[in-house]
């Protein structure tokens, strides 16, 4: 006796769950809030609310509060670095590996030269793209050409007087992500390249470091301050 045999079905590719569909809108947008996600990815509100929630107690992603209008705070959601590191970056071991040869072959003081030139180039573009309007319309310019980066850049003015009747000129500029990290690691000089390159972008304001991802802290932060005329 013999049995027929059934026609295979082919099977359904699977497809990516939503919580990979959320670590890949992040990872590409920088943030987003879970309305944001949900208008996104076309999935209720409460559905993503509940993902998130699974996410948070992964720690692949965190949030910051933030003041919208008169209701209350939102949370935007962005990639932890646990999160980060779930994304494969071969440009940053490729750049580690590179400037360890170049450092076996030309020295390391060399190198950090050699780095200090690129971050002097590096200012000069970005300040001929930043323009010449308003401190706040070049911090703003700034994100946008450092998110296109893979940064994940955030800024906010600095309540003074000044800012209260319209005019700041003082301002915080955060980086949550650092699209050269794997770089600073093995090569913390660049950081201080870096500092130098925000001091070439405004040479009419002052800039200090407040947050250093190196450091252990979860961002680079600067304030970007307008000189005071004597």
């Amino acid at each position: 006796m013999t049995t027929t045999q059934q026609p295979s079905t082919p099977s359904t590719p699977s497809t990516p769950s939503t919580k990979e569909d959320i670590l890949q809108h992040l990872m590409k947008r920088g943030q987003a809030t879970a309305q944001e996600l949900a208008d996104s990815l076309d999935i209720s509100p409460q559905a993503i609310r509940r993902h998130l929630k699974d996410l948070e107690a992964e720690e692949l992603i965190e949030y910051q509060s933030v003041q919208v209008g008169m209701g209350r705070p939102q949370h935007v959601y962005r990639l932890s670095h646990k999160g980060r590191d779930r994304f494969p970056n071969s440009h940053g071991r490729f750049a580690v590996a590179l400037l360890d040869t170049m450092a076996e072959t030309l020295g390391h003081e060399q190198v950090d030269l050699i780095l200090h030139k690129q971050w002097e180039r590096k200012a000069l573009e970005y300040r001929d793209r930043v323009g010449t309007g308003s401190l706040q319309e070049r911090v703003l310019k700034l994100a946008e050409l450092r998110k296109a980066e893979g940064y994940m850049t955030d800024w906010y003015p600095i309540e003074t007087d000044g800012a209260k009747n319209g005019n700041c000129f003082q301002f915080m500029f955060i980086e949550h992500h650092c699209a050269i990290s794997d770089v600073a690691e093995s090569f913390p000089s660049v950081c201080s390249h870096e500092l130098d390159m925000f001091v070439g972008i405004f040479p009419d304001c002052t800039v200090e470091r407040t947050h250093w991802l190196i450091n252990g802290e979860h961002r680079c932060g600067y304030m970007i301050a307008k000189k005071t005329k004597i």
